[in-house]
């Protein structure tokens, strides 16, 4: 049995980093994962974003808070791969943007946001896959150089972390380690006695949950392991079906074919049981990178 909470459940993200009284915590890991940052304090703020009207789609960020110079920093966690996760994450960085605006005289000047995933899968893009770490920020092509540093994304790809607990070098692999281990540790490593380690492994200790917290960190295990299984089997069963028609028709396009065959499958498959878990149709939709339409029918 598990000693400590795994911190990839909504439970466990939020325990760890979305209490007022476990700020040290984030605070923390912002100032080792955005090193240029040293933050002392932060507000959380409310998580659920309107658009401007009505038709316009409401966002929840999974944390949202800012520091004593009001930079918004949106931190998130995803579970599960998305067709479209680089749009959605620029989207989100829009709101704490707008959200700046002022009526009447105004000089347009921004404070800067700053966007983290912790991501418990890898891009699929050759540039950008291998990296456990993806810095991005907009770029002056030609120069080489910064255009504007007041919105920053970093990407934490935790399945490309392999580092042992001998072979960390830095706070920030400490973290990593940290977190890609945790629910995994049956003793504290003396390597990660640092104060506000000792404090996560205090909190995430399973045994000094209340009963009402333990039955929701089992519920949260239960849908995060659910969705990973449904994913990966969906994941294996249209990448079987799409190499067995691309092999049939023999043709080097047949195959493409075929493969698109077995991505579409695949999501529609991850759909259903994305549906059956209780996800909402437009999450689905997110996920799966399928229309809402199609959702609508499916469901």
């Amino acid at each position: 049995m598990a000693r400590f909470l795994n911190p990839f459940t909504d439970f466990g993200f939020k325990k760890l980093f979305g209490l007022e009284e476990n700020q040290d915590i984030l605070v923390s890991f912002l100032n080792t994962v955005l090193p240029d940052k040293k933050i002392a304090k932060i507000n959380y703020r409310k998580t659920e974003h309107l658009g401007h009207s009505e038709i316009d789609r409401k966002v929840v960020f999974d944390l949202y808070c800012e520091n004593e110079k009001g930079e918004k920093f949106i931190v998130e966690l995803q579970k599960a791969k998305q067709k479209h996760l680089k749009d959605r994450s620029l989207y989100y960085a829009t709101f704490p943007i707008q959200e700046q605006a002022q009526k009447g005289d105004w000089n347009f000047r921004l404070t800067p946001v700053y966007f983290v995933a912790l991501l418990d899968f890898c891009f699929e893009d050759p540039a950008s896959r291998e990296d456990v770490k993806a810095q991005v920020q907009l770029v002056n092509v030609h120069r080489q150089e910064v255009f504007y540093d007041k919105l920053s994304f970093t990407f934490l790809q935790m399945p490309n972390f392999r580092k042992s607990l001998d072979e960390l070098n830095s706070p920030e692999e400490e973290w990593l380690y940290l977190l890609r281990h945790l629910s995994e540790l049956e003793e504290i490593p003396a390597r990660l006695a640092e104060f506000v380690f000792k404090k996560v492994f205090r909190i995430a200790e399973l045994a000094k949950l209340s009963q009402e917290d333990r039955q929701a960190y089992e519920d949260s295990l239960k849908y995060y392991r659910d969705l990973k299984n449904s994913l990966d089997t969906a994941f294996e069963e249209g990448k079987s079906e799409g190499q067995m028609v691309g092999e049939q028709i023999g043709l080097q396009k047949g195959e493409q074919i075929g493969l698109q065959k077995g991505e579409y499958r695949k999501a529609r498959q991850t759909a259903e049981k994305c549906l059956q878990k209780g996800m909402s149709i437009e999450e689905t939709a997110e996920l799966t990178g399928l229309g809402i339409e199609e959702i609508n029918l499916i469901a």
